[in-house]
């Protein structure tokens, strides 16, 4: 195994340079497919798209949304699963001036339905079985298309690049439209992507991160190689056979593919430059691991959201010397951390981060179905956490997640954490259920790794917990299943799993 030979890593920009003007997404593509047409696009699976056939593909499938009424500025629901389809069917979108909005495929009816009726969409591209009512649906695989012509569309630019939509963890569905048009600059790339660059993407492409990298690195002229879901010891081989540059994990995949290893698995890591880890705060024992195997230079985290109004982020070399910061502002900006009276707190004092976007209130985005959360000019995700005397923000938790027991707030990330560091825990959830003495009680929802040779179980969790977390922090209770209790993207429905336990009144 190479990765404990350490070595000079080049490193990658966060912010773009401007060599050119920003093009159409059609446009993009299209200058790459003028530079090499037959070099690799995409790769899913066994199969390959090359950039002319993506390119083709897609004005073809174009043709067929055109014949079935999408229009410039229209929103068209994807509920495709990860695959080749799926990106033959978002660069349709953006040929027509329309704005691709991926979701789940696999959505309950009520909850799709919710979705697409906040969403309006002018059709839902790949539904499935699943009959939505009042919206027009073609389902997956339909090919009629495929005799349309391949010649390219006029070029337009869609006035909005991607609408993200979320259940939330409250249930209510909202859309999170992106102000920036359907436009790029084909050799201008960021977010420690480079040109030509040979990408894993192992998430779902109907969240932010995944899609939007995914398809940043095609238009950079980059290989794409996409995951139909997440497994780690197909991870690694994908990365190892397609000499895998830069890769987009969440900290369950960078977990569970510390596990496979800790059981065997390998892989040459001599390719691997950038560990770009997004979406949820990593444990300070996995970092600590991954900056072992890898070295500093490349593992990277960054801090945001699909607002984009602000963000931060870490190299492992800073990490290193603030040991479990998400790092300081990147991308322009300005961050604070403010106290629930207004003031701003002191470096090492908790409270909701906010950020000022170097644009202005609400520039980045708009919402449809709820109202972004701001203090003046200052907006926020609604997490919590502090800063320290460098200005690292250190996140401690979702505000909406926070646990009052016993009087003491208690963050679930920092105790689940603590659990995914037992060597039999696959992953792990902290929800709070009602208590008559404590007001809410914690009760831990494990999922053990079917690999431990180990007992897990409540004494062997007690014990270990004891050993790394204060007395008040421990679970009252424990609840080991077989299930996974993440998505592919570290996602976790934290309060529909909070109520399948709390008992009817009455």
């Amino acid at each position: 195994m190479s990765g404990s030979v350490k070595r000079q890593v080049r490193q990658p920009s966060l912010s773009p340079s401007k060599p050119m003007e920003p093009v159409s997404m059609a446009q993009a593509l299209a200058f790459h497919v003028d530079r090499d047409p037959g070099r690799p696009a995409i790769t899913c699976g066994t199969k390959t798209l090359t950039r002319v056939e993506l390119d083709r593909n897609s004005n073809r499938r174009a043709r067929g949304l055109q014949a079935l009424g999408v229009v410039p500025g229209d929103f068209v629901a994807i509920t495709l699963p990860n695959g080749l389809e799926f990106f033959e069917t978002s660069y349709a979108i953006w040929k027509l001036g329309a704005t691709p909005a991926p979701l789940s495929p696999r959505l309950p009816l009520i909850e799709l339905q919710a979705l697409v009726d906040l969403l309006q969409p002018r059709i839902i591209v790949g539904a499935g079985g699943a009959m939505v009512e009042g919206h027009r649906q073609t389902p997956a695989g339909d090919d009629w298309w495929i005799s349309l012509s391949a010649a390219a569309l006029p070029d337009i630019v869609a006035p909005s690049l991607k609408a993200m939509t979320s259940g939330g963890s409250t249930g209510r569905p909202k859309v999170i439209v992106d102000a920036a048009p359907g436009a790029i600059d084909p050799l201008a790339p960021f977010a420690g992507v480079e040109i030509e660059d040979t990408v894993l993407i192992p998430g779902p492409l109907y969240h932010a991160s995944p899609f939007g990298v995914a398809h940043m690195a095609l238009s950079w002229g980059g290989h794409v190689v996409q995951m139909e879901r997440f497994d780690a010891v197909e991870a690694l081989r994908l990365m190892e056979a397609h000499k895998v540059r830069y890769v987009n994990f969440v900290p369950t995949m960078m977990h569970r593919i510390w596990r496979a290893r800790e059981q065997g698995a390998a892989f040459d890591d001599s390719s691997l430059e950038m560990v770009m880890h997004v979406a949820a705060v990593c444990p300070l024992w996995l970092k600590q691991k991954w900056i072992e195997w890898l070295g500093p230079e490349r593992v990277w985290e960054f801090y945001g959201g699909t607002e984009g109004f602000g963000a931060t982020s870490i190299t492992g070399r800073e990490w290193l010397e603030h040991p479990g910061s998400v790092g300081r502002v990147a991308l322009g900006g300005e961050m604070k951390i403010f106290a629930d009276d207004g003031r701003e707190c002191e470096p090492g004092e908790v409270g909701c981060i906010y950020f000022t976007s170097a644009r202005g209130l609400n520039a980045s985005y708009r919402y449809v179905g709820t109202e972004s959360q701001a203090l003046g000019e200052w907006e926020t995700y609604g997490d919590l956490g502090h800063v320290d005397a460098d200005g690292y923000l250190y996140i401690s938790d979702r505000r909406t997640d926070m646990i009052v027991c016993g009087g003491a707030n208690i963050y679930p990330a920092e105790v689940e954490s603590a659990l995914d560091a037992h060597p039999g825990v696959l992953s792990s959830i902290i929800v709070g259920l009602p208590d008559p003495d404590l007001g809410q009680r914690l009760h831990a929802i494990i999922q053990p790794d079917p690999a431990w040779s180990g007992i897990v179980d409540d004494e062997a969790v007690l014990a270990f917990l004891s050993e790394r977390i204060v007395r008040y922090k421990i679970p009252r209770s424990f609840e080991f299943v077989d299930t996974p209790l993440r998505d592919d993207a570290g996602k976790a429905r934290r309060s529909a799993l909070r109520d399948a336990r709390v008992e009817p009144v009455g």
